[in-house]
């Protein structure tokens, strides 16, 4: 799984964290500081005095500055920095140290205000979680850091002693394929080598619009003289000069032991997980803002903490497979035949699970891990109807997950023929016979509806699941009928595939899958708003079911806005890199040409 390449591409933490700060701030806490830019524009409404209901930091009105401060910057950093940094870190982008850097400096800038803030108010929410995995999320993101910058140092000075000077600019190694590609195949863009760990439209070396690139600049090459080649593209390198970093001549302790440390064996086990923590730590940092808004409304205290587990998961779930929606759409995972295409046939050579494979799978292990977590809150008591219902819903995720996989595995459907094989004729003795058996064109894509079947009936279940206040079935509703909608999207798609089946290695792109994305991530959302503490929360408030549903709806549109941008930047990354090896290796070329 670790070799699939990430989408990640969005994040969470933009609903997370606004989402509550905006409850808290236009249904007010009485601060005097309510005139903040977080709070402008704020109903006057006085949450109900509950006296059943606790106080929580929503409500809190000390240091609230402390606190909204803390909550820009830890956005500023999980939700528009880091992401952009993943990005340049997989497509092994110069610019990845500085994109790393810039969020360390504005995470750490918000955990100092969270621990001033901390020591300056009272502690309303003893052993939370947000804490603890708040403090792991960040050293796992520092050691990733320093394991790049080791590799940042160690590169760049062995670059340099086997490259020209105005060659020397590297940061973190190109893998081995890449450097091959570049200087064995530069005149033929079909090597099998990748230049990223993941693609999209025009990312990877064999599609067309980089062909057509480097065809044109390769017939320009033909026709310059080596000095007016020198002059238009040594000049692109002589801004970065003054970023040459020592020769090996003049390198201190540090430098010569990370050079010596990259070159043993267990830097191959430190570059692995470097890689690793770029695939999980947008998910991880999303947990951590979700127990940040725990932590701030007091959810999910004693025994509570199972619905919220349940809701929470169950939500996030659908939110991430939103987001890994969209990054189909996008072009993501177009390697494996993930993005609506046809898989390039050097890579489909290889085994790989169809996406509809993952899908069932993740559903059926999901329902196989949770048969039981609805019933953990009346853990020894009676099992009540709605425990049943519950249940009743993990096992549709067991059976639907496990038809999935059967009907995406080649050997059953390889069986499923052999009735028809039994009367295949040996010899075909005409045209017609022959083409009789011709493999159909859809049995290269996978026609799978039943994840979208399992979704469609969860959202039709929850649309009318009796609950205890008509404010939470209405929440219920709300999500129910998005991923309803989101269900009927992908059905449409599969539709459309089965009657005209993608050709190219592009991602074909089915507008359908955005009203999917749309749903899956929105209905992920107000899942999780569907807890019953969140509910409660709701109440006390003064909050209606509509109000959650429409900031949640505009979020959702410029989330999915940032997510298609991050990638975007991340195509862009790739697309750089091949021009200035490519560059490089011609300029090379010329230098010996020169030499002669």
């Amino acid at each position: 799984m670790i070799q699939a390449k990430t989408i990640t591409r969005g994040s969470s933490a933009l609903l997370l964290v606004l989402l509550p700060v905006a409850v808290a701030v236009a249904h007010g806490g009485g601060s005097e500081h309510m005139d903040m830019d977080v709070g402008r524009g704020a109903n006057t409404t006085q949450p109900s005095m509950d006296a059943d209901y606790p106080d929580t930091y929503f409500t809190y009105t000390e240091h609230t500055g402390i606190l909204y401060t803390h909550i820009a910057l830890m956005v500023l950093a999980w939700v528009f920095v880091l992401p952009v940094a993943v990005m340049l870190s997989i497509a092994n982008s110069r610019f990845n140290i500085l994109a790393q850097f810039v969020f360390l400096a504005s995470n750490t800038m918000g955990l100092l205000l969270g621990v001033v803030y901390n020591a300056k108010t009272p502690d309303l929410y003893p052993n939370n979680a947000h804490h603890k995995v708040g403090w792991l999320a960040t050293w796992v993101v520092c050691a990733q850091f320093i394991v790049n910058a080791v590799g940042c140092i160690a590169g760049a000075l062995k670059d340099n002693g086997k490259r020209p000077r105005n060659e020397g600019h590297a940061f973190l190694p190109i893998p081995t394929c890449e450097v091959d590609f570049h200087s064995h195949h530069a005149y033929h863009i079909d090597s099998p080598c990748r230049l990223s760990d993941d693609s999209g439209q025009g990312t990877e070396p064999n599609t067309s619009s980089l062909r057509s690139e480097s065809v044109s600049t390769f017939n320009g090459m033909e026709e310059s003289s080596p000095e007016v080649f020198r002059k238009e593209y040594g000049e692109e390198d002589e801004d970065l000069e003054g970023l040459s970093l020592p020769s090996p001549a003049t390198k201190g302790f540090f430098t010569r032991h990370a050079s010596k440390f990259v070159e043993s064996r267990a830097w191959k086990y430190f570059d692995t997980g470097r890689r690793v923590v770029d695939r999980i730590i947008l998910p991880l940092g999303s947990v951590v803002l979700a127990t940040g808004v725990v932590t701030l409304g007091r959810f999910f205290e004693d025994r509570e903490i199972f619905n919220g587990l349940a809701h929470w998961i169950k939500g996030g779930v659908f939110f991430w497979l939103g987001v890994f929606t969209l990054g189909r759409w996008s072009g993501s995972f177009g390697e494996l035949g993930w993005a609506w295409n046809v898989r390039p046939k050097k890579i489909s050579q290889r085994w790989c699970p169809s996406a509809e494979f993952v899908e069932s799978f993740l559903i059926f292990f999901y329902g196989a891990t949770n048969i039981f977590m609805e019933h953990l809150e009346g853990w020894g008591g009676e099992w009540t109807a709605q425990d049943m219902e519950h249940m009743s819903i993990t096992v549709l995720f067991i059976g639907g997950g496990l038809c999935g996989m059967l009907i995406e595995s080649t050997r059953i459907r390889e069986f499923l023929n052999t009735t028809v094989e039994d009367v295949e004729p040996k010899h075909p003795y005409s045209v017609e016979e022959a083409s009789e058996h011709k493999t159909p064109d859809t049995y290269e894509f996978s026609l799978n509806p039943i994840p979208a079947l399992v979704i469609l009936l969860l959202g039709i279940m929850m649309s009318s699941h009796q609950q205890h206040t008509m404010l939470s079935s209405m929440v219920h509703k709300q999500w129910g009928d998005l991923l309803l909608g989101a269900s009927l999207a992908r059905g449409l798609t599969y539709f459309f595939v089965f009657l005209k089946p993608p050709k190219s290695n592009l991602p074909s792109r089915p507008p359908t899958e955005l009203l999917a994305a749309f749903g899956l991530i929105s209905g992920g959302i107000i899942f999780m708003a569907s807890s019953t503490d969140t509910v409660n929360g709701m109440i006390h408030y003064k909050l209606d079911a509509m109000f959650m549903y429409t900031v949640t709806m505009g979020l959702v549109g410029l989330l999915m806005a940032w997510i298609i941008t991050v990638l975007a930047i991340k195509g862009w990354a790739v697309r750089n890199i091949v021009e200035r090896e490519r560059n490089k290796v011609a300029l090379s070329g010329v230098d010996e040409e020169m030499r002669r």
